[in-house]
């Protein structure tokens, strides 16, 4: 049974940093590609970046620049650091598994919120 953890959500002031954390287990996750999605209130999931299992990255426009996604394959734990918050990057987090068969795992969500 595949499992994702997020953690590290929280308030901030705008300008300030966080970083997420996702520990995954119950699966062999050096093969598996390894996102960061967020649901702002009231709106859809969306993007926010990519780490496949090769390590190429890849960010949605509005965070790059600001947004790093990194993983520690030893951990099993894929990491999102967010430097220059703004209040429009408020959102719930979400991390997503892919495997090589392509199944989708997603966690329960981190609450990230901005204040301006």
């Amino acid at each position: 049974q595949v499992q994702l953890v997020e953690s590290g959500g929280g308030l901030v002031q705008a300008g300030g940093s966080l970083r997420l954390s996702c520990a995954a287990s119950g699966g062999t996750f050096s093969f598996y590609d390894m996102g960061w999605y967020r649901q702002p209130p009231g709106k859809e999931r969306a993007f926010v970046a990519q780490i496949t299992w090769s390590g190429g990255v890849t960010y949605a426009a509005s965070v790059k620049g600001r947004f790093t996604i990194s993983r520690d394959a030893a951990k099993n734990t894929v990491y999102l650091q967010m430097d220059s918050l703004k209040p429009e990057d408020t959102a719930i987090y979400y991390c997503k598994a892919v495997s090589r068969a392509r199944y989708n795992y997603w966690g329960q969500g981190t609450q990230v919120t901005v204040s301006s």
